[in-house]
């Protein structure tokens, strides 16, 4: 039923807005609006803050169903779920009740700060600082890559509270556009994912109550790894989503599509590509959901296959919508056609919240 219902608010609110949204590289309004008027924006946000207290793998059905016909889109509510999750799962009683609500209620987007322009896949390495001054924290650095920078009202952002001990001298803390001091550059020029905004975040003596630091100091850079365990699973339904668009797509394209008489899907080269493709795909669901019932759980092996799942189902996106692309021919080529933009878009997902690089790292060391 939830499929069903998001399948259909995507294709009638969200699809017909994706090529322009791509194509003018401007944030998809239309989507927001559509998934917070229907409770999608956040799912994830538990129902005591009046959220829908959605679990991980209902999240990662809407995220799919969004991503098939808008990647763009579907980074409204992973990265909700992104910057919002080191506050419910660190954060005070107080903290969460002052940020999930106003999120549940779809009065702000919620964006996750922890790159840096020399912090990317070594982010232990930031620079960001955070210095006590009496009842309150002072913010200096600069946050790089961050998804929806000036659209989100609410920014989870880590920063070092003590150089001395390098990861465990992180903290988290939560910034608001509003603060003093905080601003955005441009946004950045991308291959794919064009209607969500990336910026840099710039934090000017920024000075917050000491109460909006999540968790204890120094905790902060566990918080961080410990939600990437549960958000690597949104970009796996992303990656997932964006190749079940690409493939729906060559499917109705090659049953239409006549060369030397025939529907070219009749030529067996071609149903060999198909079949591999929906094969990957089913093998990425099932890895992505499995994974999605363990964050739910928080099982033991969660970092092992959070992160299984993100790889696997990201590379079987780009390869998918690769093959999609060349099975429309000179017309997959073009921006008339929507398979190219579901390849541009596949890509990231290869990217970021950890490079599939750095996946396997991660498994390697967590091998079950």
């Amino acid at each position: 039923m939830l499929r069903d219902a998001v399948r259909a608010l995507a294709e009638a609110k969200i699809a017909p807005y994706a090529a322009a949204v791509d194509e003018e590289a401007r944030f998809p309004q239309e989507a927001l609006d559509a998934l917070t008027a229907n409770d999608l924006h956040a799912v994830h946000v538990p129902e005591e803050y009046g959220g829908a207290g959605a679990d991980a793998l209902a999240t990662v059905i809407v995220i799919e169903e969004v991503a098939r016909v808008c990647a763009s889109s579907s980074l409204i509510p992973a990265v909700n779920k992104l910057g919002s999750l080191p506050v419910i799962l660190s954060g005070s009683e107080a903290l969460k009740k002052k940020y999930m609500t106003p999120l549940a209620k779809g009065d702000g987007m919620f964006s996750y700060c922890l790159s840096e322009p020399d912090a990317g896949s070594d982010a232990a390495g930031m620079k960001t600082r955070a210095v006590r001054d009496g009842d309150a924290y002072v913010l200096n650095g600069v946050k790089r890559w961050i998804t929806n920078a000036g659209e989100s009202e609410f920014y989870t952002v880590m920063a070092v509270t003590d150089p001395t001990k390098r990861s465990k001298g992180i903290s988290a803390f939560v910034v608001e556009k509003s603060d003093e001091g905080v601003s955005f550059g441009a946004p950045e020029k991308k291959l794919g994912i064009k209607g969500s905004p990336t910026r840099e975040v710039y934090l000017d003596n920024v000075r917050i109550p000491a109460d909006r630091m999540i968790g204890e100091e120094g905790t902060g850079f566990a918080t961080a790894m410990k939600t990437l365990d549960h958000t690597r699973i949104t970009i796996a339904a992303q990656a997932l989503g964006i190749a079940q668009g690409a493939l729906d797509y060559a499917k109705g394209y090659v049953q239409e599509r006549k060369q030397f008489g025939k529907p070219i899907a009749d030529f067996q080269g071609v149903q060999f590509m198909l079949a591999d493709m929906a094969m990957k795909i089913e093998a990425a669901r099932q890895l992505t959901y499995a994974a999605a019932a363990k964050s739910e759980r928080g099982d033991a092996d969660l970092t092992f296959q959070g992160a299984a799942a993100k790889c696997f189902a990201s590379d079987v996106a780009m390869e998918v919508t690769t093959d999609a692309v060349q099975l429309l021919g000179g017309y997959g080529y073009t921006r008339d056609y929507p398979v190219e933009r579901m390849m541009r878009d596949a890509k990231i997902t290869q990217i970021y919240e950890g490079t599939n690089q750095v996946q396997r790292i991660v498994m390697a060391r967590n091998l079950p």
